[in-house]
């Protein structure tokens, strides 16, 4: 047999194998490819729980394990309404992200609808990707710390009404100087360090309860059962899950 032969015999049984490998590769890139961009979207694949993690029921219910693993709501919240109403949304959210942009508006409007049976808890899950998500959460805290509850609340309705110019150095200043904020004790705090632990000790409270990508939602009633609420839903999605938690026995 010639050489010539010789190699084309190897090349025709090598190339199944080949062929094999390169689809298998462009399936994983293309895996990878799509769990960063669900990261960024807040969709349903993104807020799959880690594998370690018993993964809720189809309707998204947490068993009583993963409904302990969620952080429970004290006075460190930063919340709309009463900690003791019927329903609370749990929030964890990137200022930087668009889709929390959008859900906020939703969420807005759940809190409108269902007024004071239901609590809305913001809290922080700034991605590692987002350069200026940790700087705003920092910025959302000062003003908290200098204005109250009601400034925490005022200031994050700045950010996402125009993330484009509000997450800039400027535009978190601006905000807190729109809002009337001490500008000098804002520039001060945003500087101070002080709540980079609080953020941190949110965002991996988030990781804990299973939450891997912005919007993070929980939804718990009264009788201590929660459903994990993946990605920016629509008003009317979300509001069929709080009705769900409202009529569970």
């Amino acid at each position: 047999m010639s050489e010539k032969s010789t190699k084309e015999g190897v090349f025709e049984r090598l190339t199944p194998i080949l062929l094999v490998a390169t689809i298998i590769l462009a399936f994983g890139v293309g895996i990878l490819w799509q769990k960063v961009s669900n990261i960024e979207k807040g969709e349903t694949a993104n807020n799959v729980l880690p594998a370690d993690i018993e993964q809720p029921a189809p309707d998204g219910k947490l068993t009583e394990e993963q409904v302990n693993n969620i952080i429970p709501v004290s006075d460190e919240d930063h919340i709309k309404g009463s900690k003791d109403a019927k329903i609370i949304l749990i929030e964890y959210s990137d200022f930087e992200c668009p889709y929390c942009s959008d859900f906020h508006s939703t969420a807005q409007q759940i809190k409108d609808e269902y007024g004071d049976d239901i609590a809305w808890v913001y809290r922080h899950f700034p991605l590692d990707f987002h350069e200026r998500a940790r700087p705003a959460a920092v910025a959302s805290e000062c003003a908290a710390a200098l204005g109250g509850n009601d400034s925490f609340w005022t200031y994050i309705d700045g950010i996402f009404a125009d993330q484009e110019s509000s997450l800039t150095d400027v535009g978190l200043k601006k905000i807190a100087a729109d809002i009337g904020l001490n500008t000098d004790e804002f520039a001060d705090c945003l500087v101070s360090g002080d709540y980079e632990d609080k953020i941190e000790e949110q965002y991996q409270g988030g990781m804990a309860a299973g939450v891997n990508g912005t919007p993070g939602n929980f939804i718990l009633n009264d009788k201590g059962e929660a459903w994990l609420i993946p990605g920016a839903l629509p008003f009317e999605t979300l509001k069929e899950a709080i009705d769900l938690a409202l009529q569970s026995e």
